[in-house]
């Protein structure tokens, strides 16, 4: 009975569901999304070794779930294992830039400028796909851009991180890798398959942190207190077994915008950073992070009465 209770609730998560369960569990793993940049920081970690455990703790979760989706909708073929690997690639990079920008520019503010895929996402749909988008995306353009000038430090001294220009940079190219892996992730849904695609996604950037180990020193590099491991730990369950699960099993059943839930990420990560790490933000910060908050909303909308959302 066991057996049969847990293959019932995994094949509850990979099971088609409608867009109000969609809607909830982008919001939740949105949640758990955001606790990860503080835990980051905790740990202290350089970013290839952060992003090693990370990745490499949650993989026999997500073997798991990609078996039991694979046998339900068939493995990956040829063509999506491509699209696998590049989506793993984007997902590298975007770790490597937002792993170092955590550090450079502290956790809640990191978030926040990531956001640059609501209005990124969109556009590449629209190149690729030619899935129009919509007025509010175009209207944002500009809009965020003053709001990434801002939150970023550039209109003032005093702004929170010991290098918050650096940090911004490397935030905002981790934003738009971001927006490369979202993208990718919720085409491979079209097939059902996109949980064998995070996996692939999963370990490219592992591999590629073990590379970048052993160019250093292997395996020197890689050794880390139990503190910090503990805090990586944290991440792995929270950032990828629970909240990037979450998101990779239910954005394809939402528009490429991805859906407002999503900003409970960098609220939440905001709040818990001034909670635990006490950063604070300067004025003008602050003021681009609600910019780039509204934009992000206004630009994830969409027309009323519509169900997707």
């Amino acid at each position: 009975m066991t057996g049969q209770r847990t293959a019932a609730l995994a094949h509850q998560i990979v099971a088609p569901t409608g867009t109000t369960g969609a809607t909830i569990g982008i919001a939740v793993g949105a949640l758990m999304v955001s606790t990860s940049g503080v835990f980051i920081a905790l740990a202290g970690a350089p970013t290839e070794v952060s992003t090693f455990y990370r990745c490499a703790l949650v993989l026999p979760v997500l073997a798991v779930f990609a078996w039991l989706e694979s046998r339900r909708n068939g493995l990956l073929d040829a063509r999506e294992w491509g699209f696998a690997l590049l989506c793993g690639a984007f997902f590298a990079a975007d770790m490597f830039w937002w792993g170092a920008a955590v550090l450079e520019a502290g956790a809640g503010l990191t978030t926040v400028l990531v956001n640059v895929q609501v209005v990124v996402v969109p556009l590449i749909a629209f190149l690729i796909d030619h899935e129009r988008p919509s007025r509010r995306v175009l209207f944002a353009l500009p809009v965020m851009v003053f709001g990434l000038a801002a939150a970023s430090g550039l209109l003032q001294q005093g702004s929170t991180g010991p290098a918050p220009v650096a940090g911004a940079v490397h935030a905002i190219v981790a934003g738009i890798c971001y927006s490369g892996f979202l993208f990718l992730l919720r085409r491979s849904g079209r097939r059902g398959r996109n949980l064998q695609t995070y996996a692939v996604s999963i370990v490219v950037p592992a591999v590629a942190a073990l590379a970048w180990a052993l160019v250093r020193g292997f395996p020197s590099t890689l050794h880390i207190g139990g503190a910090a491991l503990g805090w990586i730990a944290l991440t792995a369950l929270t950032n990828g077994a629970i909240g990037w699960l979450l998101v990779a099993r239910y954005s394809p059943m939402v528009p490429s915008a991805i859906g407002a839930a999503l900003l409970l990420t960098p609220v939440g990560s905001l709040l818990l950073g001034a909670l635990i790490l006490g950063e604070r933000p300067a004025p003008v910060q602050i003021i681009g992070c609600v910019v780039i908050l509204a934009v992000a909303y206004g630009a994830s909308g969409v027309r009323k009465g519509s169900s997707a959302r």
